[in-house]
């Protein structure tokens, strides 16, 4: 995860959502590409929703390796793409 996604991470305002999120990112390590999981414009990168917030990821192959680039509400995280 990147330092920024982890800092967006803990600004989460809840326990009870952070570990939601949590919890869908080590999915994440197990499944990269679950159903429901939207591949982005522009590059590698895929989202996946967890109640009103949005995991931005990259899935790097070559390493086995899923990055998580962006995570916030869902109205911060698509403008900021």
């Amino acid at each position: 995860m990147k330092p920024s996604a982890r800092k967006e991470l803990l600004a989460v305002p809840t326990k009870k959502d952070r570990q939601r999120l949590v919890r869908r990112i080590e999915l994440l390590g197990e499944d990269p590409r679950p159903a429901g999981c939207q591949k982005l414009t522009g590059g590698d990168r895929y989202r996946v929703r967890q109640g009103q917030y949005r995991i931005v990821y990259e899935i790097r192959e070559d390493e086995l390796v899923v990055l998580v680039v962006k995570l916030g509400h869902r109205r911060d995280v698509c403008r900021a793409l």
